[in-house]
């Protein structure tokens, strides 16, 4: 699917509205000892700000890193890598430092133009870009080599980081994700997330939705500024299916849970395989190679969002030296 249809945004408007400098040691070690909670401060925000941190296997040398993002929710709830998916035991025998924000939900990881209300202030871009690599990598004695992946909103993020900060991250993994934003149908998908799910005022992100803000964060309207950077680009038709089943990972035999991930997460999955093949589209006319997995078949869900950090993994390793 291209673009949304009427009976498409409005299905998903109902899904969403519904669906429920300095760094020091965090107050514990999850997981294992090679997962650590950590803060760092960013000025941008004036507030410590929580991640996780899963150490290479071997940390006698320096190692690369991997900035990889949780969806809407920002790691608040649980959705999250660690509680959905295997990357723990994915990245038990790999030498990458990984480094999950555990906030910033429904902030698109982007720098507002004004404090909102609900949101507070968010200057995601300048924590991500300019105090949180040095911090890492000061505290983990990394190479200063990254890559990024993400999903769902944060798809989209990972681009708009690519292209505001040249040569910061060698590789891209964007799963699932809307590369539009100044589009009708991108900013529809905008107006979802962060006002219907966060019940923010999005104009306070990038400001009118005719004015130049949404054009300047739109990946496809600046997707020459791509060029160069390794890219893994993914995502679903919306139709059932590997893991539409009841033994589906988190699904866990519930009929109801099967329900929602095949009518709300095929709708979504649909919206968003339409602004990755126009992104695709844009960057066949550019001459810009990337790597696209389009699937016959999946919803907006875990289980193909797995399969995609496995699959992109022998790019962006090779893209960082891990």
């Amino acid at each position: 699917m291209r673009n949304f249809t009427g009976a498409r945004v409005f299905a998903l408007a109902a899904a969403v509205c519904c669906v429920p400098a300095l760094l020091a040691p965090g107050p514990a070690v999850a997981e294992n000892a090679r997962t650590l909670t950590i803060t760092v401060h960013s000025d941008a925000m004036n507030r410590d700000i929580s991640l996780e941190v899963i150490l290479p296997a071997d940390t006698s040398s320096p190692r690369p890193t991997l900035y990889l993002l949780n969806g809407a929710g920002g790691g608040e709830d649980n959705a999250t890598w660690e509680a959905r998916t295997d990357v723990l035991s994915f990245f038990a025998d790999k030498n990458v430092n990984v480094v999950t924000p555990m906030e910033g939900a429904f902030s698109y990881y982007t720098d507002w133009q004004k404090d909102d209300p609900v949101l507070g202030r968010n200057k995601w871009q300048t924590f991500l870009t300019q105090e949180l690599p040095p911090a890492i990598d000061a505290r983990f004695g990394t190479t200063g080599v990254n890559a990024i992946a993400a999903i769902s909103m944060t798809a989209t993020s990972v681009l708009n980081l690519a292209i505001a900060a040249p040569g910061l991250y060698l590789s891209v993994g964007a799963y699932s994700g809307c590369a539009e934003t100044s589009t009708q149908p991108g900013q529809d998908y905008v107006r979802l997330v962060v006002g219907a799910r966060g019940g923010a005022d999005p104009t306070n992100m990038w400001g009118p939705f005719d004015g130049p803000g949404w054009r300047e964060n739109d990946p496809v309207v600046n997707a020459e500024k791509l060029r160069g950077t390794d890219l893994y680009v993914s995502s679903g038709t919306g139709l059932p299916g590997p893991y539409e089943n009841l033994a589906g990972p988190g699904i866990d035999g519930n009929v109801g849970t099967l329900a929602s991930q095949v009518a709300i997460g095929g709708v979504i999955e649909a919206a968003v395989d339409g602004c990755t093949h126009t992104l695709a589209d844009r960057l066949n006319s550019l001459g810009i190679p990337a790597t696209f997995d389009f699937r016959p078949t999946g919803t907006h869900s875990w289980g193909y969002w797995q399969d995609d950090l496995h699959n992109s993994w022998t790019m962006i390793a090779r893209s960082i030296g891990a």
